[in-house]
């Protein structure tokens, strides 16, 4: 007899398997941050995807956030944008902060090339990312507006 363990079930262990290890080690990587979207304290996460909504909360409610365009070729930005570094070459951006911990909000035109960023971001070490789920597209399919210059 064979006994097969639902997906569902398989999921929920491995997530209470990585929730239970959160706060052992004591190292840099187990530190906590406060939320701006959720007025708790959280385990840090690598990369969000937010709606436009709390993308737009979260760039106002986390100031010190650098925001980058990393579409390619420049199509218009969100104003207040900090930079404009293509996608595939965030990894190699000089300006990129030095603190792994340090908010960073990427966008692009759909969402594609910054979750590509994203990604390049997590395997450098960063922790504290969030990409604009839908990117510009979505922006402005919300009423807001885009820069047409830098």
């Amino acid at each position: 007899m064979s006994y097969s363990i639902p997906r569902w079930s398989f999921a929920a262990l491995v997530a209470s398997l990585s929730l239970g290890s959160v706060g052992c080690g004591g190292g840099d990587a187990d530190k906590a941050r406060v939320d701006p979207m959720v007025e708790t304290t959280v385990a840090a996460s690598p990369s969000r995807l937010l709606d436009v909504d709390d993308f737009e909360e979260f760039i106002d409610a986390e100031p010190s956030a650098v925001l980058v365009n990393v579409h390619t070729p420049y199509e218009g930005h969100i104003d207040g944008t900090d930079a404009f570094v293509p996608f595939d070459e965030i990894g190699a951006w000089e300006a990129l902060p030095s603190d792994l911990y340090a908010p960073i909000a990427l966008y692009c035109r759909s969402g594609n090339m910054s979750a590509q960023a994203a990604d390049t971001l997590v395997d450098l070490g960063y922790t504290y990312i969030v990409d604009l789920e839908g990117g510009m597209n979505a922006w402005t399919a919300t009423g807001n507006q885009l820069q047409s210059s830098r």
